[in-house]
């Protein structure tokens, strides 16, 4: 009977995967199909990424998402930290489930609302011109959530004799906190750090909300051109940012690993 569920539960799973890869599977087998469109794979090409390349447009928009990425997720990871030793150190159980509360709220907030929320503080209160700050601003304060929950597991992990012992040697906090407390809480930080990071490169409600006409991101960019048709172009430019992601998950995936081994070596 085990046997049988658990059959059951792999031919699930993969069923699963297979619904969810195969359409981006059948986008980027096209990416190389020499025809105009998707109907028919006349033969094996190159020419469209050589398009996405040539593009200088394109190449501008691409730069302009990594570097909001990259300079959001970096902010972001930061301000998470703190924020996350800040929840730690907290000793009232009460505030300290009210702020866990609020940051989770962040988190499963639809992204139309926080985008419509975002576009009424930058153009009605504070008055923030909307383009790369605006969208940089809105990016840092959705990924902090996130860094912040990849962090905290990690501080109640903390061997708290450690830090004891620190202190009746006469270390004061910023020593505790840089040789202590960041160097064991450091895989949540890049753990963070890369979600962070995905979420930026990916996002597209709050984005559309918040960014000008002087500026524009990968995934408006791929909306706005989608809407004017099919293009062959749009397939090799996902492929590539799924490449991307690939070599994210990979990153991020070893330096797990390379944790889990120092923490098992260490038991």
């Amino acid at each position: 009977m085990e046997n049988r569920s658990t059959k059951f539960s792999n031919l699930f799973l993969i069923f699963v995967f297979v619904i969810m890869y195969l359409p981006l599977g059948y986008l980027i087998f096209y990416s190389f199909n020499s025809g105009g469109n998707m109907n028919t794979f006349e033969s094996f090409t190159l020419d469209h990424y050589l398009a996405v390349f040539s593009d200088k447009r394109l190449i501008n928009i691409v730069l302009n998402t990594l570097i909001l990425a990259l300079l959001s997720s970096l902010i972001a990871s930061v301000i998470g930290t703190l924020g996350a030793i800040s929840i730690y150190y907290t000793k009232n159980k009460k505030i300290r489930k009210r702020i866990l509360s609020l940051n989770s709220v962040l988190m499963v907030l639809p992204d139309i609302m926080m985008g419509a929320s975002f576009l009424i503080l930058f153009s009605m209160l504070i008055k923030i011109p909307m383009g790369f700050l605006s969208v940089l601003l809105a990016h840092i304060a959705f990924s902090i959530p996130i860094v912040v929950l990849m962090i905290l597991p990690r501080l109640y992990a903390l061997n708290e004799d450690m830090i004891r012992a620190a202190e009746d040697l006469g270390a004061n906090d910023m020593t505790i906190l840089n040789k202590i407390i960041l160097p064991n809480i450091a895989s949540g930080i890049f753990a963070g750090f890369f979600m962070a990071l995905t979420y930026s490169l990916d996002d597209f409600a709050v984005t559309f909300f918040v960014t000008g006409s002087g500026f524009s991101t990968l995934s408006i960019e791929i909306y706005s051109r989608v809407r004017t048709g099919i293009s062959l172009e749009i397939n090799a430019l996902s492929a590539l940012m799924f490449a991307i992601s690939l070599i994210m998950v990979v990153i991020y995936y070893m330096i797990e690993r390379r944790e889990a081994k120092k923490y098992e070596q260490g038991l």
